[in-house]
């Protein structure tokens, strides 16, 4: 596929809390009862909407971050995910034009709008307006020409009379109104210290939930208008991404420089740990089982990290670390996302065979890929629990949110990426690791300020930063070369 025109339409607000989240997985819904193929897309690194997405659609929900990848992989994964669709719908983040911290409009939803050429559904609070509804949709229509504020979507309207003036004033505006949602109770989706809670925790009451959006959506709006808007998005030209295709275009990865730390040293990396067949040829094997947390406690990954696992060769098994006593058959590696261990410390310390089968994986050497959640789980303690004991630091909850996105450079040769590479992050916590990094650092983060972070121990990479495979598909091959050499 070198192009693409699969209709397409992005929610976008003023400001958070305005209704995009209910707007656009009601949205999502309502278009798959039509039958239709819908393909959910949430702009930024959430990780707990494209849940409530996938639950809306049936397909994976996937971020689209111009920041963590790269406006220039903005439309390729756009592609990819909407490949056989028959439309797409893409929720935004904060307010339409907020952006990373800095870098102007970068990462903003109009800044993905514009690179997906699609037009833009304003979801306004109006629950404390009426004709200054037109002064705030005329702002940010006008304000950026490239961006295409197609319709609007009125939120938490009172009553007829207040529809009617708010409909007057817009008349004036020049943007029509596809939308009328009437303040009623909120639909439960109840939220935390981190956002909303994930479908994984609450899939019985999620369902529900995404249901009673689907039908204030399709009663409230006008979804023939709605459809029409989004067959006017323009063609967003290029290659869909493709996890092979990726692999086989970038050059292969230099086998990791294991960091021994005070542990005895692993034997040599390469062809002669492989075993050997009677012919004296080396044989590697196929696809080494590589292990990837799930579950309640962890919900959180990016979908295109399980796809280049398994181009790169792996063969990528989940389980739940609340209820899997072992480790898949013959994990070679395992991954362990973000979450939300914290609400769970109790449970996963119960699961003490997991836990020793986890430390005695990393002890042999095997690579180990953490991020966020899967650190805390590494970790001697979380809130005073017992957790694997791979890492000698406790974690603990705290009362700071650490919040943004980071600029970071690896610091120590690891099964990810060799000293030197750069990414892109995103931190997102409210705990804290004592200490915050170890004699071999993970990360360097280079802005907002400069430090190290992480752990490199062995075949450990583990880290508070959330990084996206995509924008450096090496990580997956190095990581998947490292099981076939440990």
């Amino acid at each position: 596929m070198t192009s693409s025109s699969v209709p397409r339409l992005v929610i976008a607000a003023p400001s958070s809390g305005s209704g995009k989240t209910t707007v656009a997985t009601g949205l999502m819904a309502a278009f798959a009862a039509r039958g239709l193929a819908v393909s959910p897309h949430k702009v930024g690194p959430d990780y707990i909407d494209p849940g409530y997405h996938a639950l809306a659609t049936g397909r994976v929900g996937r971020n689209l971050d111009a920041y963590l990848c790269g406006p220039e992989l903005v439309g390729p994964l756009f592609l990819h995910g909407a490949r056989g669709c028959d439309i797409a719908v893409v929720e935004g983040v904060m307010g339409l034009y907020d952006g990373a911290a800095g870098e102007g409009e970068l990462a903003s939803t109009a800044h993905v709008a514009k690179l997906l050429r699609a037009p833009v559904v304003l979801v306004v609070d109006a629950s404390s307006q009426s004709r200054s509804v037109a002064a705030l949709v005329h702002g940010f229509a006008s304000w950026d020409p490239e961006v295409r504020v197609g319709g609007v979507i009125l939120n938490k309207v009172a009553s007829d009379r207040h529809e009617e003036l708010l409909r007057e004033a817009l008349d004036s505006a020049g943007v029509p109104v596809l939308g009328v949602l009437r303040r009623v109770a909120q639909v439960d989706t109840p939220s935390r210290h981190l956002g909303l809670v994930p479908v994984a925790e609450r899939r019985g009451e999620a369902v529900e939930a995404v249901a009673a959006m689907a039908a204030q959506v399709a009663a409230g709006c006008d979804l023939d208008a709605l459809h029409g808007l989004a067959r006017g998005a323009g063609v967003v030209s290029g290659a869909a991404w493709d996890a092979a295709e990726v692999l086989d275009s970038s050059p292969p990865p230099p086998l990791p420089v294991p960091n021994l730390g005070a542990a005895p040293p692993d034997p040599p990396f390469g062809p002669e740990r492989a075993s050997s067949s009677s012919s004296g040829r080396a044989e590697m094997p196929e696809k080494p089982v590589v292990a990837m947390a799930g579950g309640s406690a962890f919900t959180f990954s990016y979908a295109e990290h399980a796809e280049l696992l398994a181009a790169a060769g792996a063969e990528v098994v989940p389980f739940d670390p609340l209820r899997d006593g072992q480790l898949p058959d013959g994990t070679r590696g395992l991954v362990i996302g973000g979450g939300f261990p914290e609400v769970y410390a109790a449970e996963l310390s119960a699961n003490e065979p997991l836990r020793k089968a986890v430390a005695a994986l990393a002890e042999s050497g095997a690579p180990v890929a953490a991020e966020c959640a899967g650190l805390l789980y590494l970790s001697r303690e979380l809130d005073g629990q017992p957790m694997c004991g791979v890492l000698d630091v406790t974690a603990r909850m705290s009362e700071r949110l650490t919040l943004g996105y980071r600029d970071a450079v690896a610091v120590s040769d690891s099964v990810l990426a060799a000293t030197g590479t750069r990414m892109r992050a995103h931190e997102f916590h409210r705990t804290v690791v004592e200490p915050g990094s170890g004699t071999a650092p993970a990360w360097g983060v280079r802005s907002p300020l400069r430090r190290v972070e992480g752990f490199v121990q062995q075949g450990v990479h583990a880290s508070y930063l959330h990084t996206h495979w995509a924008a450096e598909p090496g990580v997956a091959r190095r990581f998947v070369e490292r099981c076939r050499t440990s």
